[in-house]
């Protein structure tokens, strides 16, 4: 894929695959302004383990939505979403139409070890189901590892890759050279 230079780029991937951190550095790279769906809905809903603990997923889906349509009318922003952002066809179309979708895949371990190491995980990051967080983290992968690899125009996985080789190659495939 080689998008326009006025295009967005997406980051899409599970929990904890870098999302945020490769977005930050990314868009200084590139000189792109930073969004963050997840901060953004912070930002105006309180916090999200808050927010779904008090309206459910489903309320929490449709203003996480709501939010990438907002940023999806930015130019040339690189966006760092949800983890669940690909469950609903909807976004992805519209983030296939609006830029570069790159997934960042971990293993189910790394995950499960920068979730322990986040101190931040237990309000920015509640279960999505009532299982044990390694249980969590295999049944959700497992179901979206197909919606991922459906949303995505490029691949990386960020095992043993630097925040800025992660970059690099996102940069290189905006270039067409990815």
């Amino acid at each position: 894929m080689n998008p326009e230079k006025k295009s967005n780029i997406f980051l899409i991937g599970y929990r904890c695959t870098g999302k945020t951190t490769v977005g930050r550095r990314l868009a200084v790279l590139t000189g792109r302004p930073f969004v963050d769906t997840d901060e953004r809905f912070t930002e105006q809903y309180g916090t999200i383990a808050d927010f779904v603990a008090g309206n459910g997923w489903e309320v929490f889906r449709d203003r996480e939505t709501a939010i990438l349509d907002t940023v999806c009318r930015n130019i040339a922003s690189v966006v760092a979403t949800g983890g669940g952002i690909v469950l609903r066809p909807a976004n992805v179309a519209l983030m296939k139409k609006r830029g570069l979708v790159v997934w960042l895949k971990a293993s189910r371990e790394t995950i499960s070890h920068r979730m322990a190491a986040d101190p931040a995980s237990p309000e920015s990051r509640p279960g999505l189901t009532d299982f044990p967080l390694q249980m969590e983290i295999e049944k959700t992968l497992t179901e979206r590892a197909p919606l991922y690899e459906k949303a995505m125009d490029i691949r990386i996985d960020t095992e043993g890759m630097t925040v800025e080789e992660i970059c690099r190659r996102v940069i290189a495939a905006t270039e067409g050279k990815g």
